[in-house]
């Protein structure tokens, strides 16, 4: 019994170690005993401001034949309807479009920001401003809220039958189906992460090395890939989402 408690508390003490390993130098704020990472809360809330502003720009005179503005935000809206239907069906898909909606455009403009934006003229006391999702807390928050909302979406539609699902199509495979769902949101938060943090490191490198023509399409392929990324974390979470709702036989 000693020895359980003893390799109980050296795990823990071992998960503390992991959580304290930092990428980078960071701008903390101090509130209490916490500590805040500042600039990845004034970038989100840069994105969170573009998009209000484009979403008053673009609703702020409606009219039955769309134009200008209006019409970019009635495509943006269809396609995110699309993506979400795709995934979860036309008969659940509605609740959900804001839900995902949500993700692919704060994870849009975030990825965009970080190639568009230069926040690297911007001096902190410590670290340095950057997109949002190039920090590992931003991506493990929009993974962990994708499991909740699965969560959420199986246990609305199922009940308590929604565990069912990790007995299916046999007992034997109860550890690898509860193992997928850990294993689901990890995936998630490190893919987005190491994209973004990879881009904007090739980006710089090639910066400080040739800084005139050939970090342009460097940059050029940054936007492209950051779109990428912010439709595959998307298309996964409406995906995750639908298959919690399905009917196992």
């Amino acid at each position: 019994m000693y020895i359980s408690n003893l390799s109980f508390v050296k795990g823990v003490n071992l998960l503390s170690d992991i959580s304290s390993v930092e990428v980078g130098q960071h701008w903390y704020w101090e509130i209490g005993d916490l500590q805040i990472h500042g600039q990845v809360l004034v970038t989100s809330w840069f994105v969170i401001a573009v998009l209000l502003l484009l979403a008053v720009i673009g609703t702020r005179n409606l009219q039955m034949i769309p134009t200008g503005s209006q019409n970019f935000i009635e495509f943006v809206l269809e396609f995110i309807q699309d993506l979400t239907r795709t995934q979860i069906g036309e008969e659940e898909y509605r609740p959900w479009v804001p839900f995902i909606g949500t993700l692919f455009l704060f994870i849009f403009v975030c990825n965009w920001s970080g190639a568009l934006v230069p926040w690297k003229i911007i001096e902190l006391p410590n670290g340095e401003l950057a997109a949002p999702t190039n920090d590992i807390n931003t991506t493990v928050a929009l993974a962990l809220l994708t499991s909740v909302a699965y969560f959420y979406a199986g246990l609305h539609k199922k009940g308590i039958g929604y565990f069912n699902k990790y007995v299916q199509p046999t007992p034997v495979l109860l550890p690898i189906n509860v193992l997928e769902d850990f294993t689901k949101p990890l995936s998630l938060s490190f893919r987005l992460f190491g994209n973004i943090l990879a881009d904007e490191l090739v980006v710089a490198v090639l910066v400080s090395l040739v800084p005139l023509v050939v970090p342009i399409p460097m940059m050029f392929l940054g936007l492209f890939t950051s779109g990428i990324q912010a439709l595959i974390f998307a298309t996964l979470a409406a995906a995750y989402i639908g298959e919690s709702m399905e009917e196992h036989h």
